[in-house]
């Protein structure tokens, strides 16, 4: 046996469980399955159920899950205290590899059997918990951009009831009062946001820091800390820019030559939040974010791919200024962050060395 593998099916109520083994051969062999409930005392009797049929404790062992929701993190996070190497997928990322190795049948027993066996085969990431402080934001960002999606949704449905036909004055009213409600909501999680960064010295002296590229606010970088975990398992700019998903993608075969874009298989949350602070930079003439702007625009013609190169250049000058705990120098030249942006355009890895040029205070 080269390699133990347990692949867990996760609900809001229980787990499935499969434990299997992979040879020399590379066959994979199922060892036993199992079914638990999504509790604490479910957690420990997995713990039990894993160490029954693990037989052999030199071989290593992973154990494999989907990201459902928030009902696999208490899981995970009992899993990794207790020294396990836990591997956490995006629900897509599993179903296509699942669909490959022909498996038409789809039951929680058979996920979990199917996570096993991809845990054993490939070599997965390995996951690690977020830090209570950047979970405890991420909640406070993500409650607010859902208020705010909602406002939107409020008023759009004002706007139509404002100019519709007949007019029904109970439902604009309520509608008013919901968004009056929902401005005081966000008024007040953006204040939470702004204490909680504060409850930390040093985060809070580097967000000041990155906030001094004007049109950048304390949301934006906060929304980015949160949804990258602090740039903890971040070893690069490219691992960055590919996990926002502004990594560049190509479509060539032959005499075919597709377009090339961003793939958008990344966080949108952040590609979100990045819109707006680029826009104002170019509508304000910020340099060197409206240089590099015209630049793109002069040389393909399409607005919202410049604004994309823009909010692409941020990101990785936010990780840097991060990194380096230095605040942004306007003056700073531009010779460095063009070959950075070469650097990433082509997902090379070497883009990190050109970050350490970058002229900074």
């Amino acid at each position: 046996m080269l390699k133990y593998s347990v692949g867990l099916d996760i609900s809001a109520e229980t787990i499935h469980a499969c434990i299997s083994g992979i040879d020399a051969a590379q066959k994979v062999t199922v060892k036993s399955s199992c079914k638990i409930d999504n509790t604490l005392s479910g957690f420990k009797h997995l713990d039990q159920w894993v160490s029954k049929h693990y037989k052999q404790k030199e071989i290593p062992l992973v154990v494999n899950m989907e990201a459902t929701g928030v009902y696999y993190e208490n899981c995970a996070l009992f899993l990794f205290k207790e020294g396990y190497s836990v591997s956490v997928l995006l629900p897509n990322k599993a179903k296509k590899w699942l669909q490959s190795e022909g498996l038409k049948s789809k039951n929680d027993k058979i996920d979990a059997q199917g996570l096993s066996k991809m845990g054993a085969e490939k070599a997965l990431e390995l996951w690690q918990p977020a830090a209570e402080y950047y979970y405890q934001l991420r909640t406070l960002t993500r409650q607010q951009q859902s208020l705010q999606e909602m406002k939107t949704a409020v008023n759009n449905q004002l706007h139509a009831e404002e100019h519709g036909m007949y007019k029904n004055k109970m439902v604009i009213k309520q509608l008013n009062q919901q968004i009056k409600l929902m401005d005081k909501q966000i008024a007040d999680l953006e204040t939470a946001i702004e204490k909680h960064i504060a409850t930390d010295e040093e985060v809070a002296g580097k967000v000041k820091n990155i906030c001094e590229i004007k049109g950048l606010g304390i949301l934006t970088v906060a929304v980015i800390l949160a949804e990258t975990n602090g740039f903890t398992l971040f070893k690069n700019a490219p691992q960055l820019v590919s996990y926002a998903g502004y990594d560049v993608i190509e479509n060539q075969s032959g005499d075919h030559k597709g377009k090339t874009k961003i793939s958008k298989k990344g966080n949108s949350r952040i590609r979100r939040i990045l819109f707006m602070p680029a826009f104002n930079m170019v509508k304000y003439s910020q340099t060197p974010f409206a240089d590099l702007y015209s630049r793109t625009f002069k040389k393909h013609g399409l607005k919202m791919k410049s604004y994309v190169a823009i909010q692409k250049k941020l990101l990785v000058l936010i990780y840097a200024l991060w990194k380096k705990n230095a605040a942004y120098d306007i003056n700073y030249k531009n010779k460095h962050t063009r070959e950075l942006e070469q650097a990433l355009s082509l997902g090379l890895a070497s883009a990190e060395a050109s970050i350490d040029g970058l002229t900074l205070k």
